[in-house]
């Protein structure tokens, strides 16, 4: 007998915190189901973490943006011809499949990992409507309690049918190690460089604080792991700020946990987020963390890292970088408890559980 059949949708399967955590589900269940990947943008990135045993096809969709109707009879049709035993959207971007889906033909299960920059303020109230009509029949996972909130309240979901399922990360891959004697501090970020990571709010901040430590302290140096269409605008950021010998872009790293270790202090300057896998990642590698105040990230640290999150200013990111920049031992207990935290909250195999019962169904 086959395999249930899974039909995941995703506006983009370029490497992301969604993609990721799809790529470690599905790895760690091997063949216990087969897998239809559909990307809107046709960016299959991702598949490059996906095991080769996998039963895992990319099926070509026709898609006309801007055709809304258009698209949603042609993806209803997709869905008859597939007849897949689910059908698991994700995030925005997916929302013609939920229309499509309205009259169900598969079972449905929506996990919404957070928005773009153009919701980073406030819902936009079509979008809302539209949630709030299609995704009622769908169980919805969200990862942080900021969106519980909102799936349940603003968007008006059944409570019943909204799963926090928080993400979950192998923290063997990411050893807590002591830090070899260095020239000079080291601050990093994993990001993808996009808009609504605002990493321009990193490089003034790590300005400001650069600016503000002792004359005779070694320089400290920001390393940028990640790529996206900000990049251009970025790297000439950093010429006009005078850092273009302090800050190193280093591109997308497939494996990032070794760059961890090289790591003093995590940094996240981003306007809009939920439960980042890079914070979860530097608090496995025993990092403190100076981060804007979005989504869940208050919460996911250990109790002394919480005043570091900061009002999302140049400003107040600058504060909590010189803060951890000047204090080692701070540091150090910082970076300990927030791997403490990570063992006792976000160990993957919780996530895969929860997971892999959505995935399974009723029965």
């Amino acid at each position: 007998m086959a395999a249930p059949l899974l039909l995941h949708v995703y506006a983009t399967f370029a490497v992301g915190g969604p993609q990721v955590r799809f790529a470690a589900v599905a790895n760690r269940f091997g063949r216990r189901w087969r897998h239809a990947i559909v990307a809107m943008d046709g960016d299959l990135a991702c598949r490059e973490r996906l095991s080769p045993g996998l039963d895992v096809a990319f099926p070509r969709v026709d898609i006309r943006k801007g055709d809304t109707l258009g698209n949603v009879r042609r993806f209803r049709a997709m869905l008859r011809a597939l007849r897949p035993d689910a059908l698991i959207t994700s995030n925005w971007g997916s929302i013609e499949w939920a229309m499509a889906n309205a009259l169900p033909l598969a079972r449905h299960i929506h996990v919404e990992d957070g928005f773009g920059p153009e919701e980073r303020a406030a819902q936009i109230p079509r979008r809302v409507l539209l949630r709030r009509l299609f995704l009622r029949r769908a169980t919805v996972v969200v990862p942080s309690r900021v969106l519980w909130r909102i799936a349940t309240g603003t968007w008006r979901l059944d409570v019943r049918r909204v799963r926090y399922v928080p993400n979950g990360i192998d923290l063997a891959r990411f050893q807590v190690t002591d830090h070899a004697p260095r020239d000079g501090l080291v601050v990093g970020t994993v990001a993808a460089l996009r808009a609504e990571k605002n990493l321009g709010r990193l490089l003034r901040a790590f300005r400001l604080m650069a600016d503000a430590m002792a004359a005779d302290a070694a320089p400290p140096r920001l390393v940028i792991a990640g790529d996206g269409p900000e990049r251009p605008g970025l790297e000439a950021l950093a010429a006009e700020l005078g850092l273009a010998d302090r800050v190193g872009f280093i591109g997308h790293v497939s494996e990032p946990q070794h760059l961890y270790r090289g790591f003093d202090v995590f940094a996240l300057s981003s306007d809009t987020e939920q439960m980042p896998l890079s914070v979860l990642e530097a608090m496995a590698a025993g990092l403190p963390v100076a981060a804007t105040d979005v989504g869940d990230i208050r919460d996911m640290l250990c109790d002394g890292n919480r005043a570091l999150v900061t009002p999302p200013t140049d400003a107040a990111l600058a504060v909590s970088l010189g803060t951890l920049a000047t204090q080692p031992e701070l540091r150090r207990a910082i970076g300990a408890a927030n791997r403490a935290k990570a063992e006792r909250d976000f160990d993957q195999e919780d996530m895969f559980r929860a997971y892999a019962a959505l995935f399974d169904g009723p029965g």
